[in-house]
């Protein structure tokens, strides 16, 4: 992993739409090398995929939930399939703490959010906080110093 292959993953964080040939401008690369270099990063896991980001709320999910959930480790086998099917299940972190479990959730109103937390009580105690507002949308990590390489 160079500093071309650090560009291009922050660059594809902020869109993932950027046609090869924009890409290419940016690294000084040409189109077919900086395929090649995507595919490389692809097929070695640094990049696992690409999403839109969307707006919930306009979609109507006006309900963004953080849940907590403690349970215990031998319930994982069960879990994990369970909450990998939740369509409404945004993300799951396995945690330390008390709670074992970091649920981000998102529902169109606070009864179907509450029906889902009385299936997920049946893994263990629950606690939740409903999302106000949103200082910071999801983003990327940044990539290593990409400013500072491209001065070298």
């Amino acid at each position: 992993m160079d500093k071309i292959d650090l560009k291009l993953i922050s660059l594809l964080q902020k869109n993932a739409r950027f046609s090869l040939k924009q890409l290419a401008e940016q690294v000084f690369l040409s189109s077919p090398a900086v395929s090649s270099r995507i595919e490389r990063l692809e097929k070695e896991g640094y990049i696992i995929g690409y999403q839109a980001q969307i707006d919930e709320e306009r979609l109507g999910y006006h309900i963004k939930a953080f849940i907590n959930l403690e349970m215990t480790p031998k319930q994982k086998p069960t879990f994990y399939p369970f909450i990998s099917e939740c369509p409404n299940v945004l993300e799951c972190n396995c945690v330390t703490g008390q709670y074992s479990m970091l649920i981000k959730v998102a529902f169109a109103s606070t009864q179907e959010l509450d029906m889902f937390i009385g299936k997920l009580q049946k893994f263990g105690n629950t606690q939740t906080q409903i999302v106000f507002s949103t200082a910071v949308r999801p983003r990327g990590i940044q990539v290593g110093d990409v400013e500072r390489l491209e001065q070298e």
